[in-house]
């Protein structure tokens, strides 16, 4: 992995951080969820006019990855209910490297150094310090339930999406194709809340939208980071997404622990660079 597509992915995590506050602050979490979806729809359109198909294997790949993303967007909208995004967020995301490094190795059978794995435990180190309230019981049941379900579907798309991308033949047109697809998560979402799309101010509209883009091309960059390195390796990278959100939880909506928080984040930091280190 080369220090272009590092500082690619190093940017791709600082904007999903972004837009997961978006959708932290918003007034209806389910309401701009959907636009973010929309926006991931127009954003792909723009790129399917103007590339060529990927190959027709990929389709059950992403028709996978939209039903699997209409599950995310669903605990994602629960777990910002019920939980700090300085902790919900860290504890869905942290997890993620361990499940895709495992995943990977299983599926498609990329085994990571012995390296990589000193980091994914530095990382499972750092993220016991965050979800310091899962052994002080300050933290709900549910709300650790549904931060784990996130890590899981993150997981789940995260694999599904590394593999089809690379079989596709033209990593834009998968790209595409798949924001596309998301049309069938955007007509569910407004459709059941119509009335409370028109009731959301503009600015909601407007940001709604905007970090539809912004996720959009988050994701687009680590995807094709994913046709060049080990899917657990740029998985973990990305996950430096973790210090962003935990510094916007403190900074913006004012949460607590802010001493305990930041030095779990530094340990999180740490492990993903030792496992990006490793090859």
């Amino acid at each position: 992995m080369n220090l272009a597509i590092g500082l690619v992915v190093l940017a791709a995590a600082m904007l999903h951080a972004v837009w997961n506050a978006l959708v932290k602050g918003a007034e209806d979490k389910v309401v701009i969820l959907g636009l973010i979806a929309l926006g991931h729809v127009i954003l792909g359109l723009l790129v399917i006019i103007s590339v060529p198909l990927p190959q027709v294997e990929t389709i059950p790949y992403i028709v996978a990855s939209t039903v699997i993303h209409w599950g995310y967007y669903y605990l994602l909208n629960t777990a910002y209910k019920i939980g700090d995004f300085s902790l919900m967020y860290p504890i869905s995301r942290g997890l993620a490297p361990v499940l895709i490094a495992l995943g990977s190795q299983f599926w498609i059978g990329e085994r990571l150094p012995v390296l990589a794995w000193a980091g994914i435990l530095t990382v499972s180190g750092g993220i016991m310090v965050l979800t310091g309230g899962l052994f002080s019981g300050s933290l709900s049941k549910s709300a650790t339930v549904t931060a784990i379900g996130v890590a899981f579907s993150v997981t789940a798309y995260s694999l599904v999406d590394g593999v089809g991308i690379r079989i596709s033949g033209n990593p834009l047109g998968y790209i595409g194709w798949l924001f596309v697809a998301e049309i069938f998560v955007v007509i569910f979402i407004l459709a059941s809340h119509w009335k409370c799309l028109f009731a959301v101010s503009g600015k909601t509209f407007v940001l709604g939208l905007a970090g539809g883009v912004i996720s959009a091309l988050a994701y687009a960059m680590v995807l094709y980071a994913k046709t060049t390195a080990p899917l657990g390796i740029i998985s973990a990278l990305r996950e430096t997404s973790v210090i962003f959100a935990t510094m916007i939880g403190v900074i913006w909506f004012k949460e607590g622990a802010a001493k305990r928080r930041l030095v779990a984040a530094v340990l999180v930091a740490g492990g993903i660079g030792i496992m990006a280190m490793a090859i």
